[in-house]
Parts: C-alpha cells; sequence; structure tokens
C-alpha cells in the first residue's frame, strides 16, 4: 500500500499538470486586436504615452502595458502615433457614399466618422423635393426611396459604408419642405411646421441644425425664422452650425448673427470653414477671431471648422445674386435666357455691394477661378481650366461665361475660388476651438469619380494639416491637433462614447507616422491619396492593415442626443 504521503504528492502532481497547459496549445486570446508599444494620444490635448491598446469587439478595453495579455492580432506600432479616429465635421459625402461605400479618400487619411448637413440634408423630403432632387443628380444616380433624415442615414449603413455617418438637418431643406424656393418669410402655422420637422429630424439622431446662407433659398431666411429653428433643436440638446451669411464684406456682421443665435438659443454654435474671403477683407480674419474669443468669454458657446487651403469650392452660381435663383435652377436658367435679366444680372456681378456675397468679386480675377465639374458630357473637356481661359477661347468676358456656362450645364458648375491668405489659414488654425472639415466627399480614383475633378482638400485635409500646419509650420502641437480633430467636435456635437481613446469608448482608431503623414493631391492632380496612415479601425473593425483597404464595411449611423430610437447610438 502506498504511504498517505505518496498519495497526497500523486493527486498535486495530477492537479498541477491538469493545470499547467500543454506546450503546444496557444495562450488564450484576451482582446481581439493588441496595438504595441505605439505613441498613445488619447485625444485630450496631453502630450502621448507610449502604451499598447487593446481591442474588444467595438469597444476599446484596455490602455497601458498589456505585456502577457495575448489578442487574436497583435500589431506593432513603435514608432508610430495611436489616436481617435478623425471626425470630418464638414462632409459633403452624402452622394459618394451612396455610390461607393468605400470612403476612401478620407478613410486612407484616418477619418471615421463623415458629418453631413451644411444647409442641405438628405431628408425630410416630400414629393417636390425628392423630384427636384433626382432631376440634379448627375455622375452620381440613384433611387430616393427613404423620406426622412433617419431614414436616409439607415439606408446609407444598409448598403454597406466604412466609415460612421451623422448628420445635422439642414435650415435649407427644411424651408423647401415647407415653402418650396420662395423668396419670403414663413407665417407663424408654417414656422410652427419647420419647427416640428426639427424635432423630428432630432428625434431621428440629427446633431443640430446646419444651414448655409449665401445660396438660394437659404439666403431668404430671416434671423427670426433661424433663431426658431436653433430653438427647437435646442429642446433635446442640438446646436446650430452655419455657412454664414457673408465670409467676405460683411464677415463680421455675419458672425455677429450667428453669436446672437447663439446667445438668444443658448445651442452650442458654429462657423462652417471659418474665413476672410477676398484680398481686401483678409484684415477681417483677427477681427472674426476676436469676436469669437469674447463671445467664449461670455459664456457662449461658440467654435468654428476650417480646411487647410486657401480655396475655396462651391458653385460657379456663387457669383449671381440670390435673388435671381428663387423657384430653383430650372427657373434661374429661363429668366437667363431673357436678354434684359441677363444683363442685370451681369451688371450686378461687376458691381456688387447689394447685400450678397459674390464670390467672382472675392477672388479679384477670373484667373483665380477654376472650372471643376459639369453635367453635361460636352462641357466635362472645360473641366480643369480657368474661367479667364474659358471666357478668352469663347471670345467673351467672364461675367457673360458664367451665365453661359450655367445655361448650357444647367447645373451650379462646380467651381474652385483662391480667396484666402496663407497668413490667415495658419491664424485660423492655430485655435484651439477650430476643428477640421473638408467641405468635400470621399472618393476613390476610378469609375464615376474620374467624370470631374474635385478640389484637393478631398483627398489630403487631414493630412495636410498634421503635415505642413502642425509639423512643418508648428501651428500646435500634435496631441492639441489630434484633439481638435478628435475630441473637440465629439464634445461639441455629443458624440457620445466618440473622439477618445479610453476604456468603454468605441473603437475608432488610427495609427499613423507622423513624420510622414503628408497629402500629395494637388490643384493639377487632386486625385490622389495621402500618405502617412497605417491602421484604421471603425467600431473595432480593421479598414485598412497596413496602409492598404480590407474591404470591411463596419460604419454605422452616429446619432445625437436628441434620439428617440431602439438602435446603439
Amino acid at each position: 500500500m502506498p504511504s498517505r504521503l505518496v498519495i497526497v504528492l500523486s493527486i498535486l502532481v495530477l492537479a498541477a499538470c491538469s493545470a499547467t497547459p500543454a506546450r503546444h496549445d496557444p495562450p488564450a486570446a484576451t482582446y481581439d486586436v493588441i496595438l504595441r508599444g505605439g505613441m498613445v494620444y488619447d485625444g485630450s490635448g496631453l502630450a502621448g504615452r507610449v502604451a499598447d491598446v487593446g481591442l474588444r469587439g467595438d469597444r476599446i478595453a484596455a490602455i497601458g502595458d498589456l505585456a502577457g495579455q495575448h489578442a487574436a492580432r497583435e500589431v506593432d506600432v513603435q514608432g508610430l502615433a495611436v489616436a481617435p479616429g478623425f471626425i470630418n465635421v464638414l462632409s459633403w459625402a452624402n452622394d459618394s457614399l451612396l455610390a461607393d461605400g468605400r470612403g476612401l479618400s478620407d478613410l486612407k487619411q484616418g477619418v471615421t466618422l463623415e458629418i453631413f448637413g451644411e444647409g442641405w440634408s438628405y431628408g425630410p423630403y416630400n414629393d417636390a423635393l425628392k423630384a427636384e432632387q433626382r432631376a440634379q443628380q448627375s455622375d452620381i444616380r440613384y433611387e430616393i426611396d427613404w423620406n426622412t433624415l433617419g431614414e436616409y442615414l439607415d439606408r446609407l449603413v444598409a448598403r454597406g459604408v466604412s466609415p460612421n455617418v451623422a448628420s445635422f438637418v439642414g435650415a435649407t431643406t427644411i424651408r423647401q419642405y415647407v415653402l418650396g424656393n420662395a423668396n419670403r418669410a414663413p407665417d407663424a402655422v408654417e414656422l410652427a411646421r419647420m419647427q416640428a420637422l426639427v424635432r423630428e429630424a432630432m428625434a431621428e439622431g440629427a446633431l443640430g441644425v446646419g444651414s448655409s446662407l449665401i445660396y438660394a433659398p437659404a439666403a431668404y431666411a430671416r434671423t427670426d425664422e433661424l433663431v426658431a429653428l436653433a430653438a427647437a433643436a435646442a429642446e433635446s440638446g442640438g446646436g446650430y452650425i452655419s455657412h454664414l451669411r457673408s465670409e467676405g464684406d460683411r464677415l463680421l456682421e455675419a458672425l455677429d448673427e450667428l453669436i446672437g443665435i447663439a446667445r438668444a438659443t443658448g445651442v452650442h454654435a458654429e462657423v462652417y470653414h471659418l474665413k476672410a474671403a477676398g484680398e481686401a477683407n483678409w484684415p477681417k480674419m483677427a477681427e472674426a477671431i476676436a469676436r469669437i474669443e469674447a463671445a467664449r468669454r461670455e459664456g457662449l458657446a461658440v467654435s468654428a471648422d476650417m480646411y487647410a487651403y486657401t480655396a475655396a469650392a462651391t458653385g460657379l452660381d456663387a457669383c449671381l445674386d440670390p435673388a435671381v435663383q428663387e423657384g430653383g435652377r430650372d427657373a434661374l436658367v429661363q429668366r437667363l435666357k431673357k436678354p434684359e435679366i441677363r444683363r442685370e444680372v451681369v451688371a450686378a456681378m461687376r458691381a456688387p455691394g447689394h447685400g450678397w456675397e459674390n464670390l467672382c468679386q472675392a477672388a479679384g480675377s477670373a484667373e483665380r477661378i477654376l472650372l471643376l465639374g459639369f453635367d453635361k458630357p460636352e462641357l466635362k473637356p472645360l473641366t480643369g481650366r480657368t474661367l479667364a481661359l474659358v471666357a478668352r477661347e469663347s471670345g467673351t468676358s467672364p461675367e457673360d461665361t458664367v451665365v453661359d456656362l450655367i445655361i448650357a450645364d444647367r447645373s451650379r458648375v462646380d467651381t474652385a475660388f483662391f480667396l484666402m491668405s496663407e497668413d490667415n489659414v495658419k491664424l485660423g488654425l492655430a485655435q484651439p476651438w477650430v476643428s477640421l472639415g473638408s467641405d468635400e466627399g470621399a472618393y476613390a480614383p476610378e469609375g464615376v469619380f474620374l467624370l470631374r475633378q474635385p478640389h484637393p482638400r478631398a483627398y489630403g485635409n487631414v493630412a495636410r494639416f498634421l503635415g505642413r500646419y502642425v509639423r512643418e509650420a508648428a501651428v500646435t502641437t500634435l496631441p492639441e491637433a489630434i484633439r481638435r480633430l478628435t475630441s473637440l467636435p465629439a464634445e461639441n456635437w455629443k458624440l457620445e462614447g466618440r473622439g477618445r481613446l479610453a476604456p468603454g469608448h468605441y473603437a475608432d482608431v488610427v495609427v499613423f507616422d507622423p513624420v510622414t503623414i503628408a497629402d500629395t493631391a494637388t490643384f493639377e492632380r487632386p486625385q490622389q491619396f495621402a500618405v502617412g496612415v497605417r491602421e484604421v479601425f471603425v467600431n473595432g473593425v480593421p479598414v485598412i492593415v497596413a496602409g492598404e483597404y480590407t474591404g470591411l464595411t463596419p460604419g454605422r449611423v452616429v446619432r445625437g442626443p436628441g434620439y428617440r430610437g431602439k438602435a446603439p447610438r
């Protein structure tokens, strides 16, 4: 009989053997992904620290020393920056993501959230708005099989998109829904209906109200109308964001209007693409910044966003008085065909100053106006030429050429206007309350996207900010720049669980090389991807690995504070 000691020792040995895995068994994975040894910038603006980041499911699970922990995929990111995914506050990827859900031109810069809604939003729609939107579709064509803004966002995600998406509800869209394209104020009943539409959009997850006040029919809105819409959004925590009524001759007055709306309603108010347009107005940039600073000291929540370029891009119709555009595009074209109206329009373009914003004059010369996109195939060869060149070739004045092109294309004619000074771009980008917005779509250099020429900001806005302006010009520090790409817009617009690297937050993460990140797109060759971004995760799913797209589409709708649905925010 074995002794009791032998029996006890045998039990201990067996227990030890059963508790110790065989040498060939891999260690259990604690995380789905561990990013090892990178310089982690959490989005707070504080200095980075070397740490590991563990992802589990769609969330950040841990940040710190994860030595001894294991993951299904482990990535050595030593020498690289690890940051929250970047937020594009002003995106026009509404159409481009319907055509191509990859959003590559932004994704390859580390953008994980596209926010829409500069004046126009893709809902709410009635039958008249649907018909108008279908008529204005150009190279990208699709069926409008939704009615509300929430339905549009859900349709987009159901088709499959790589980035997350969110939207403001457009003040222009709300106005068109109730008033059409009429140049008049709403009556009390109509204004109440407009407010109700804002509340419905907020309940569907809109972030607030977005306006774009130099364009018809938005330009017809008075301040009291905008206050009423912003107040409706404020009821559930939404904000107000605006392309100001003027960015040039009346910039300061237009800024005062936005600050007044913030004061009247208590909303967070933001200036879209802050700028002083036109050389005569460049000195106003410093004063505009001073007024925003004063408002913030007063306790008002006022901020701005910018793109990192001296050229704006919009339609050639921004050279025309909004009054002549009443009734929509077809009505405009019919008016321009009448000789007497045409003469008045051309004269007004040459001698503005009657309460509207003329971007042709702000550019200072037709040489500083670049034609980017046409709808009609026969006009597409003009893409990439200056207005001055086309005018010379046609033997007409620049003003008459503007009219001729709008009539011939029956469109707004996509156009870049060189309006801003480099010093003012640097000054604006240095402000701690300025975030970034591309004011462009998210494209790929292929297929339907080759039919027109984008502004290079579509491919380079974030990378240009981090490379040219942060690394080279030192307008701010890298930790602060990352804060303004991430937690600043997330806090401004109450994006729950976004904009920070912290346990429990959504795993929207970008890994990039701060030494090499740069834009490569130019006005001559705009369809070139930025460089320097190595890894991008959206909701914990890798969409960029070693700089290459993975084909995955984990994007979700990011909803605002008023959301009343059942889907997760």
